[in-house]
């Protein structure tokens, strides 16, 4: 009888075991997983370069960049990227930029050449963004304006209450603050001097009207602050109320036979592995979260209930194989692959991340019910995958595919799999059975614009020395490091307790000295501001295509999100045009008569005396000779 008992409690804790590990996976949710950087816009030729790639590539919308990754702007194109809820980096043309490491609390970049804005409007504390420079490093920790421009010197400058600190490559830190304009020039020791911060210009107007605008995105009140891409919702789709589901989106302008994951690429990413890149401008919020559901006709998705924290997901799928296919997993002969967007409540069985956790169904991420074959389920039930049933599956032109020997080597419009039943299919656990190679690093994109050599081979200042992941094939490795660049030069982050940032010197003041910078204007009263700003433009539709009408687009949007400031009184001009109203003539001359008026005629007597000491709102002399862009570009 004890043999017997001892008998039957075996099978009970095999049973717990597999409950354990189910349990353990959901309790893991917590853990810190990188949620790749997005190429949110692009206008023009942008490429990029991806580690143990062969060449720079053409890159695309809703590209997800992994550590190592490189990205460069051809003439007259700018780009994008969005690395937090509410912090971008923008690059104007002939720049490069390379998303370097991505830890917890740290994102470290790095600037070769150009004009790159990292336009940070929150961030949490013990947060950093480095941006590695070649003659200095810049630590950000504090949100702000940082406009970073590397030519033959480096011009750091800060705006909105932007603070950071410096390291030139001679390991001196010292610290910046807002509103100046750090100048970095090559030497031993490395020269570097502080200015005013100049007056802001069209580059600096469009950063800032761009993130206005996408800050303000309607859609966001359905999603958690951490999913980027909320502001293309709003442009291409309709937010609808359902009894089942809650708010669901419904895409626009797609066509009847149109399926989630039909259209794009799959691409191997060496964190998340198989990555779906979708082809749609707003494809990466509904591909990357949530579930799709298949409501009277209309594809729909759903984000579900808003959650604490969003996790990002390479795709939310589920990859099957024809039940009997006995080369899955050699992959030799493989007929195909196919698979099948998740609905509402399904688990996604995990192809990515540490091997305890692939295959095991997971709902990290999602806040709604965990359901298993339209059953509500809870953390403890035991689950067998073999017998899960998806239910989008069941729909007649839901389950895609596409030949073995295509998957992730090309851009495609997937085949809707109408030969077979569901029933045929068999759920593949864990790695998918198709064996990355170097070109699936790509997805079939086409050969990009070449960045200068000099460019590419130029060394940085860093703090920390890039990662190298294992690519997962054996062939014979480029030459990863002729592509990336050499090896950075490392120096000792500056220290990060309070009182040692704030004892910490203080770089050159002005030793070129400029003209010295206008004072802005004062704030317009609100009766004064209320009439001076034009009404808004009706809503448009607008288009993710490269195209220079796009760009005019931008340009219209800058200038009509960006609020007028009523201008100082100053002295009636001939070349002033008068006021088209009396109303606006009494305006005008009530400003004049104000405090504003005698404020500057105050300013004005103050002026024509001899002050002491030199003016301190001095800018940087050899600018307009260093810029290397010009604003005729952004004119409008």
């Amino acid at each position: 009888m004890p043999y017997l008992r001892r008998f039957l409690v075996i099978p009970f804790l095999f049973l717990l075991a597999l409950s354990g590990v189910s349990a353990m996976a959901d309790d893991e949710d917590d853990l810190w997983a990188p949620t790749p950087p997005r190429l949110s816009y692009m206008d023009g030729e942008v490429s990029y370069w991806r580690q143990g790639s062969d060449d720079w590539v053409s890159a695309r919308p809703n590209l997800a960049l992994a550590e190592g990754d490189a990205l460069y702007t051809g003439k007259r194109s700018n780009l994008e990227l969005q690395f937090d809820s509410r912090s971008f980096v923008r690059a104007d043309e002939n720049s490069q930029l390379t998303l370097t490491n991505q830890e917890s609390n740290y994102t470290q970049f790095k600037v070769t050449s150009g004009l790159v804005s990292f336009d940070i409007r929150s961030m949490s504390v013990g947060d950093t963004v480095e941006v590695s420079t070649p003659d200095a490093v810049f630590i950000i920790e504090h949100p702000g304006y940082y406009r970073v421009e590397v030519n033959s010197t480096t011009h750091f400058i800060t705006r909105r209450g932007g603070r950071a600190t410096v390291t030139t490559a001679d390991g001196r830190s010292m610290s910046i603050y807002p509103s100046e304009d750090i100048v970095v020039k090559p030497g031993n020791p490395v020269q570097v001097a502080t200015y005013a911060a100049p007056d802001a210009d069209a580059w600096d107007r469009w950063n800032d009207a761009r993130t206005d605008r996408m800050s303000d995105s309607v859609s966001a009140r359905y999603l958690p602050p951490g999913i980027y891409g909320a502001e293309e919702l709003d442009h291409y789709g309709h937010w609808r109320m359902v009894p089942e589901y809650g708010s669901v989106w419904i895409p626009y302008n797609v066509g009847p036979d149109w399926v989630p994951y039909s259209t794009g690429s799959w691409v191997w990413d060496p964190y998340y592995e198989w990555t779906w890149i979708d082809d749609a401008p707003w494809g990466w919020a509904p591909f990357h979260y949530g579930r799709w559901v298949f409501i009277d006709g209309f594809w729909a998705w759903a984000p579900g209930p808003v959650i604490r924290r969003p996790i990002y997901s390479p795709a939310l799928v589920a990859f099957m194989i024809r039940d009997g296919d006995i080369s899955a997993r050699i992959s030799i002969g493989l007929p195909g692959l196919w698979w099948v967007a998740l609905s509402w409540g399904e688990p996604v069985l995990p192809w990515w991340g540490h091997h305890k956790h692939r295959g095991h169904p997971r709902w990290t991420g999602w806040g709604g019910p965990r359901i298993i074959n339209n059953v509500v389920i809870n953390r403890t039930t035991i689950i067998n995958v073999g017998d899960i049933h998806y239910r989008n599956a069941r729909l007649p032109r839901a389950i895609l595919t596409v030949p073995a020997d295509k998957f992730g080597r090309e851009r495609f419009r997937a085949t809707v799999e109408t030969r077979f039943r569901d029933e045929n299919f068999r759920t593949v656990r864990g790695d998918l059975p198709i064996k990355p190679s170097r070109p699936n690093l790509i997805g079939g994109a086409p050969k990009g614009v070449q960045p200068p050599r000099d460019l590419v081979s130029r060394p940085v200042v860093s703090t920390r020395p890039p990662r190298e992941r294992t690519l997962p094939w054996v062939d014979q490795q480029p030459q990863v490091r002729t592509q990336a660049g050499p090896e950075p030069r490392l120096v000792k982050p500056p220290s990060r307790r309070d009182e040692d940032v704030r004892n910490m010197p203080r770089p050159a003041y002005a030793p070129q000295p400029g003209p010295e910078r206008t004072p802005p204007p004062l704030p317009p009263r609100f009766g004064d501001a209320g009439t001076a700003i034009p009404p808004p433009p009706p809503a448009t539709v607008r288009s993710q295509s490269t195209t220079r009408e796009q760009n005019t687009e931008r340009k219209e949007v800058r200038t009509t999100t960006r609020p007028v400031q009523a201008p100082v009184a100053t002295p009636p001009s001939p070349s002033r045009q008068a006021p088209s109203s009396r109303q606006e003539s009494v305006r005008t001359e009530r400003t004049q008569s104000g405090p504003a008026s005698v404020h500057r005629d105050v300013g004005q007597d103050r002026r024509s005396q001899s002050l002491p000491g030199q003016p301190a709102n001095q800018t940087y002399k050899g600018r307009d000779q260093e810029s290397r862009r010009g604003d005729d570009r952004w004119k409008h």
